[in-house]
């Protein structure tokens, strides 16, 4: 699991209009909150992915850029993306890669039986490339804003 103080793993990964969009272009110029989700369409996933977006006019504001992650491809985000009305860039990770560089595909025991999934989870990057919150298994329930208020501290 990574931590607060370390530089945050950079990666490249396609769009829900498949389009590459490469992390490293955001360093030294805005924050950035990257938010892990077990799967679209969801209802939790949906709620947590909604709030994001509802709230995007305000991370702008705060000179911060969005983006979801899950493992769900591209065609499923794009769909995803336009049934809730979702604005926020939805980024695919089907091999699992950026999710296991962030520590989120994790194992949980269920029903006796260890099954790995996407660990909900959130993190804040400043302008400098620096993890300045790691915030693993979270609840979806007010997270948007708490996130919001943590990338306000930044620019306090």
């Amino acid at each position: 699991m990574l931590k607060v103080g370390e530089t945050a793993p950079t990666f490249s990964l396609p769009d829900a209009d498949m389009e590459t969009i490469d992390l490293a272009r955001y360093q030294g110029k805005k924050h950035i909150v990257i938010f892990f989700y077990p799967k679209d369409g969801t209802p939790c996933c949906t709620k947590e992915a909604t709030d994001f977006s509802d709230h995007e006019d305000e991370f702008l504001r705060q000179d911060c850029v969005l983006f979801g992650i899950s493992r769900d491809d591209c065609m499923k985000h794009a769909e995803f993306r336009d049934k809730e009305g979702i604005g926020i860039e939805l980024l695919s990770d089907t091999e699992g890669t950026v999710c296991k560089q962030y520590g989120v595909w994790q194992a949980k025991e269920v029903d006796g039986h260890k099954k790995f999934g996407v660990s909900r989870s959130t993190f804040i990057i400043d302008r400098r490339g620096i993890i300045r919150h790691a915030l693993y298994n979270v609840n979806y329930k007010g997270h948007a804003l708490d996130v919001l208020r943590l990338v306000k501290e930044l620019n306090a």
